[in-house]
C-alpha cells in the first residue's frame, strides 16, 4: 500500500487518479482494495469542493424524467391538477407548489433539492 495523503492540488488529484486506475481491479481483502476505497472518498471530496456539479434545471429535469418513464404531459396531470397546469409548468408560466413537488419526488423520483430551485 502506497502512503495515501491529502490532494491539496492538481498534482495531488492526478497522482491520486493514476494510482486508483492502477489498483482499479483490487478484490476485497486484499490491501489494495482498501487504498482504492480510501482514494475514492478523497478524490471524490477533492472533486465536489474544485469542481461541484450544478443541480439541473427544475422543468429540463422534469422533461427528462417524463421522456425516461415514457410519460406524457397527461400521465401527471392527477399530481399537479390537470393537463393545463403541467402545461403551464413545464412552459415556465406556472411555480411549483410544496405539493407539486412532494408530487414529483414521490412519483418521479426527482431530488427536493432540485425541484425547490423552481420555487
Amino acid at each position: 500500500m502506497n502512503a495515501i495523503k491529502p490532494i491539496r492540488t492538481v498534482a495531488d488529484y492526478h497522482a491520486a487518479l493514476a494510482r486508483a486506475e492502477a489498483i482499479f481491479q483490487a478484490q476485497p481483502g486484499e490491501p489494495e482494495f482498501d487504498e482504492l476505497d480510501i482514494l475514492t472518498t478523497l478524490i471524490e471530496a477533492y472533486e465536489a469542493r474544485h469542481h461541484p456539479i450544478p443541480e439541473p434545471d427544475p422543468i429540463e429535469y422534469i422533461k427528462y424524467k417524463m421522456a425516461e418513464q415514457g410519460l406524457r404531459q397527461r400521465d401527471l396531470a392527477g399530481w399537479l391538477g390537470g393537463e393545463n397546469r403541467v402545461s403551464e409548468i413545464l412552459n415556465r408560466k406556472r411555480k411549483l407548489t410544496a405539493k407539486m413537488m412532494k408530487a414529483l419526488h414521490d412519483n418521479l423520483g426527482i431530488s427536493a433539492e432540485v425541484l425547490l430551485a423552481a420555487a
